[in-house]
């Protein structure tokens, strides 16, 4: 009786799919990722325990770096639209579409209205390299951060706005209280102050809290 042959079939196996799925799915990630924005300003937040969680979005921040230069900043782009259309009518600032659109694609903000114009005429990168001297409100009435403020609460005029603070470590307490007094004149005691976040105590509750929803299984 004759033997019976199995055919031979290759180990070799087809990769293309493979390498298209690859590069569909990096390709998703590219698209779809979105970058940190360069600081404008550097700031060494203080060590503090807490237990809020700090808002990611709806937030409008001020930071106070160590020499207390004051900067502005709103995570939400169709708002700083609004924002700076507002500061542009009622200060009289005479920006350009254009300069307004440089004011929307900015991490952050710290000049003199007086200086405004001139710097968002920059090009984007000569606007990073800028040294911006800080949003003037060192007075009792909140200087020019009083109007920030204020015209951040008309574009979220019917919506939650999230009122942030980031000092820097070494901000002295006058720099710090000026920024309190902006808030103030906009009737907005609520706010939250951004620190590097510490674990809590051992024996604390909020120690014995965290314990307990780290050991609670995951559903």
């Amino acid at each position: 009786m004759p033997s019976v042959k199995i055919p031979k079939k290759s180990t070799d196996n087809d990769m293309t799919p493979f390498v298209d799925i690859a590069f569909l799915i990096l390709s998703f990630f590219m698209m779809v990722t979105k970058f940190k924005p360069d600081e404008q300003v550097e700031v060494k937040f203080p060590n503090s325990v807490s237990a809020d969680a700090v808002p990611e979005k709806d937030v409008f921040t001020v930071l106070v770096d160590k020499d207390s230069r004051v900067f502005v900043t709103m995570d939400n782009a169709q708002f700083r639209k609004t924002l700076i259309e507002n500061l542009n009518n009622t200060r009289s600032l005479g920006l350009t579409p254009a300069e307004m659109k440089n004011f929307i694609n900015a991490s952050a903000m710290g000049v003199p209205f007086s200086q405004l114009k001139s710097a968002l005429a920059m090009d984007p990168e000569n606007l990073k390299k800028f040294k911006q001297p800080g949003i003037p409100c060192a007075d009792s009435t909140g200087g020019e951060l009083y109007y920030w403020v204020r015209d951040a609460l008309v574009a979220y005029s019917g919506r939650k706005l999230n009122l942030l603070i980031k000092a820097d470590n070494n901000t002295k307490y006058p720099g710090f209280k000026n920024v309190l007094t902006a808030f103030k004149k906009n009737d907005q005691n609520k706010f939250m102050l951004i620190t590097a976040p510490e674990d809590a105590p051992a024996g604390t509750a909020l120690y014995v809290t965290r314990a307990k929803q780290a050991a609670a299984p995951k559903q």
